[in-house]
């Protein structure tokens, strides 16, 4: 009796092990692919404009846009501002993103607003005699919506603004991240 039992025992064990392994070579059907996880979408930016308002209201306001309405590569823009500022002058500038291929127009600034924490603008003057400083902050670090333009004498030269796209990334630094958009504007204090 012993032995017949240990025999079935022993083919319990056996048939389960030919079981477990036939199952786990089984082609599984019913498996899912997992998606891979969303890439930030990359909004299409047709227009680009900075305005500068002197907050003495001394100097006239003053609006550089860059306009290209099918986006990066195509046709060339149909517009592209000089940066024409006042000497000794202060400025707070506002910079405003657009989609105008959609009907309403995109305003695409306001998903970097709420994407702060993701985003921040580069600005590199070269020739021109000014300093920029970002304005706003996402609590941690500043973003660039808002700044402030400090022009010195008369000078010429350009400004280099990006917008850098920086999830999980964002140091405070312009290093890190992917571009959005980078525009080279002539900058002009007169």
């Amino acid at each position: 009796m012993k032995k017949k039992m240990k025999k079935t025992v022993q083919y319990f064990l056996f048939t389960g092990l030919i079981a477990t392994v036939l199952v786990s070579c089984k082609k599984d059907d019913d498996l899912v692919d997992v998606p891979a996880p969303d890439q930030n979408e990359v909004e299409l930016i047709t227009t680009f404009k900075i305005i500068f308002t002197d907050p003495a209201n001394v100097a006239p306001t003053v609006e550089a846009i860059f306009r290209d309405e099918d986006g990066d590569g195509g046709n060339a823009p149909s517009q592209f501002d000089d940066i024409v500022l006042e000497e000794n002058t202060t400025y707070n500038a506002e910079i405003i993103l657009l989609n105008e291929s959609e009907s309403p127009a995109d305003t695409i600034s306001n998903e970097v607003l709420e994407e702060d924490d993701e985003h921040l603008f580069c600005f590199t003057p070269e020739g021109a005699n000014v300093m920029i400083t970002r304005t706003d902050t996402d609590g941690t670090f500043e973003v660039g919506l808002q700044s402030q333009w400090v022009t010195g004498a008369a000078s010429q030269g350009t400004t280099v603004i990006s917008l850098k796209h920086q999830p999980g990334v964002k140091d405070g630094s312009c290093a890190p991240g992917e571009t959005d958009i980078e525009l080279n504007f002539v900058t002009i204090i007169q």
